[in-house]
């Protein structure tokens, strides 16, 4: 039988359609693309696909799955490594994972894993009910889990699958984390993610909303209940220029902008009642993932022009292509090489417009991307009514403030051990965006992951 050389498409929504409703974009394969793309796996006797998944997935034997019709089976292959196939199916950045290593992708386009694992997962939950695994009997040890987002929520399903009873604490009154408040519906449905969520709860995680941990609870109070503790808070302290003009009215973060829309259906106003202002003209400044779903968003709720505002070319922008090639089909304005240097009011104190610099590129920096260099004299401005920084964020500094014999590192993120995650504390472990900086749903589960192994060997010593 011939190889196919080309990934099997995805249906989507049409660009003109999409552009004005949340609906979710991709809209999956049917059973008949899936088959297709599943029979595009070589069966590779030495496959390098499990390498670059960081939750190490066996992804030929939930294709083979696949390939047998034996969908459910091949859903809980996955979750035998990862409890969320239907998020990271969706989010999780394949294309410089799992399927770079792909050997079939070395002359033809590799294997669609993540549409797969989507299908399998959407399959699935499409059912009345979910197959739950038989789990061990009860350790008697408790484990408290500090944020439920992607490293929170898969450390619960690792460590709940090894007997300890385990309680999530999140702040906000929902949970999911960055998945609810920060990635958009028409990427991410939200019921999607309950019913992640759902599946773990039904393994028996116990979750309690609206706990502030540093506020309204202390890492001191929990070590009183629990044994072991996972710190999986995330990076939600959003990032500013320091440019003249960011405190106008009419300036957001993107972490402020996303959560009113997504997580507070700031897009149902007036019907939830979630104020959100934005404008004719919209400005987004950043490029990556976070800025392209700002931009979007702000097209869906009814922005008549969005500017992605990015200081070096296209060929460096850091957001999947997948995602900078809906946002050019949805018809954002992609303002390249432009570096903001000021935002400029009304006599009312609102955004008017900005004053930007167009830049050049010189010889790649630390991040191995070319540095952006200013270009004298080439200052402009341009109207806009509404100004999103999607320059990214950093560490929340509540809880290390409020446990100080946690180390941390000098911007704020806890420093852990390679092996086990486990900070200076003994017992205290830390993973995902917390640790590492802003990342990937993906890298933060894998934390997670290597966190959950490291505390169930710790509670089994410490007796």
């Amino acid at each position: 039988m011939a190889i196919i050389k080309e990934k099997t498409k995805i249906p989507e929504q049409k660009p003109e359609i999409r552009k004005t409703n949340f609906n979710e974009v991709a809209l999956g394969y049917t059973e008949e693309l899936a088959l297709i793309e599943a029979s595009r796996c070589l069966n590779c006797p030495k496959p390098k696909c499990v390498e670059g998944c960081p939750v190490e997935i066996d992804i030929p034997a939930f294709i083979n799955l696949i390939k047998e019709k034996k969908y459910i089976e091949a859903n809980q292959k996955i979750k035998e490594k990862n409890s969320l196939p239907a998020i990271c199916g969706r989010v999780c950045p394949q294309e410089d994972q799992c399927e770079i290593k792909c050997i079939l992708g070395i002359n033809f386009e590799p294997v669609g894993i993540g549409r797969l694992e989507r299908f399998v997962a959407d399959y699935e939950l499409a059912q009345d009910s979910m197959e739950i695994p038989e789990l061990p009997p009860k350790t008697g040890k408790r484990v408290a889990i500090i944020g439920s987002g992607p490293a929170g929520l898969t450390a619960a399903g690792e460590l709940i699958k090894q007997g300890h009873d385990v309680v999530v604490f999140e702040a906000l009154h929902k949970c999911g984390g960055v998945l609810v408040y920060g990635i958009p519906e028409f990427r991410l449905p939200k019921d999607v993610v309950q019913k992640e969520i759902d599946y773990i709860a039904q393994l028996g995680v116990e979750f309690r909303t609206s706990k502030i941990i540093g506020k309204t609870l202390l890492i001191d109070d929990l070590k009183e209940e629990f044994d072991t503790i996972f710190l999986g808070n995330g990076a939600g302290l959003p990032y500013f220029m320091g440019i003249p003009g960011e405190n106008l009215n009419g300036v957001y973060s993107a972490n402020e902008f996303l959560t009113r829309a997504n997580l507070m259906k700031a897009y149902l106003f007036p019907e939830f009642d979630t104020p959100i202002k934005y404008g004719e003209k919209v400005a987004v400044v950043g490029g990556g993932n976070v800025a392209m779903d700002s931009a979007r968003t702000a097209l869906r709720l009814g922005a008549g022009k969005v500017f992605i505002v990015y200081r070096r070319s296209r060929t460096e922008l850091p957001a999947r292509e997948e995602e900078i090639h809906h946002a050019e089909e949805e018809g954002i304005n992609f303002n390249l090489l432009t570096n903001p240097v000021e935002i400029i009011g009304d006599e009312d104190g609102w955004v008017k417009e900005i004053k930007a610099i167009r830049m050049k590129l010189g010889e790649p920096d630390s991040s191995g991307r070319r540095r952006p260099i200013p270009i004298e004299g080439s200052e402009f401005s341009f109207k806009v009514n509404t100004v999103i920084m999607a320059i990214g964020q950093g560490a929340n500094p509540l809880i290390a403030a409020t446990a100080p014999d946690i180390e941390t590192n000098k911007w704020g993120y806890f420093i852990v051990d390679d092996e086990t995650q486990m900070t200076n504390v003994p017992g205290i472990f830390a993973g995902g965006d917390i640790v590492t900086g802003a990342a990937t749903v993906i890298l933060a589960a894998g934390a997670g992951k290597k966190a959950a192994k490291a505390m169930h060997e710790y509670l089994m010593k410490k007796d």
